[in-house]
């Protein structure tokens, strides 16, 4: 009995703890899930929940204005918070792989897994994460049981035919370029390219990420040869302060949902056309 129970683990037929939540370490129930979520005391994996607000987070490719956005500005908003979280990150020990969801539904959108390469990194790194914001927002980390990449990622997605798209249960993983992977990736001994699950992309994937990523490369070391530094987002320590000085309001560390977004967004969009 107890050896089929461990075999049915986290699988569908398990019908006391939930699959998805095992898998990716998130679940669209939440707490009102019917399995158990067992949530990992250690783990050598972090989730930052809903932390990379993309540019066009209501609507694919579309500003809150319905205006059309250039897909180099929003890989260029995403390698800049990539390269920003990954450095932070660092200085805790050895990452394994950082893989940001692209999906769209509320219990995935924006999450960061960070996996490091000991456990006792991955706490060190919790622990220095306890009260700090980026961006203004607070940031919710907690260990995940994600420790197997392949388990958590949609195949189709990587073979770029999935019909569920942004609402996807498993992870759609934003891809960075291959000279920004090298550059972060490459200082860790045994580096062979990337250092998250094996990518089998199809020829129309790879075709379209290497023509974004060869005008990313021309844009970003145009000239001096250096990354563009005009960032706007960047982690802020416990004072509750911007970089730029202007002081925020502290927040509960609760996630959002669609509509909530929809009306900061709106709001965000009125105060600034009330100062122009």
């Amino acid at each position: 009995m107890a050896e089929h129970l461990a075999s049915i683990f986290g699988t569908e037929k398990d019908r006391v703890n939930c699959p998805f939540y095992f898998k990716i370490g998130a679940c669209r129930h939440g707490d009102r899930c019917s399995r158990l979520h067992n949530r990992p005391t250690i783990s050598p994996t972090l989730l930052l929940s809903n932390m990379y607000q993309r540019p066009d987070m209501i609507t694919p490719g579309v500003d809150a204005q319905g205006q059309p956005i250039d897909p180099h500005k929003i890989q260029e908003h995403f390698e800049d918070f990539y390269e920003d979280i990954f450095e932070e990150l660092s200085k805790f020990g050895e990452i394994e792989s950082l893989n940001v969801c692209d999906n769209l539904a509320d219990h995935m959108i924006g999450n960061v897994y960070v996996q490091f390469k000991e456990e006792d990194q991955a706490a060190a790194a919790l622990k220095a994460l306890q009260g700090r914001f980026y961006s203004g927002r607070p940031i919710i980390a907690d260990f995940s049981p994600v420790t197997d990449f392949r388990e958590a990622t949609c195949r189709q997605f990587e073979e770029n035919n999935c019909n569920r798209g942004g609402y996807c249960n498993f992870m759609h993983v934003k891809l960075i370029g291959r000279e920004l992977r090298r550059k972060l990736f490459g200082r860790y001994r045994g580096y062979r390219g990337s250092r998250s699950r094996s990518r089998s992309l199809s020829p129309h994937h790879r075709r379209d990420h290497d023509r974004r990523e060869r005008s990313s490369r021309d844009r970003d070391y145009r000239g001096n040869g250096k990354r563009s530094r005009d960032r706007h987002d960047r982690l802020d320590h416990d004072t509750g302060r911007r970089r730029h000085g202007s002081p925020i309001k502290s927040r509960s560390p609760v996630r959002e949902g669609s509509e909530e977004r929809r009306a900061r967004i709106e709001q965000w969009n009125r105060e600034r056309e009330g100062k122009n």
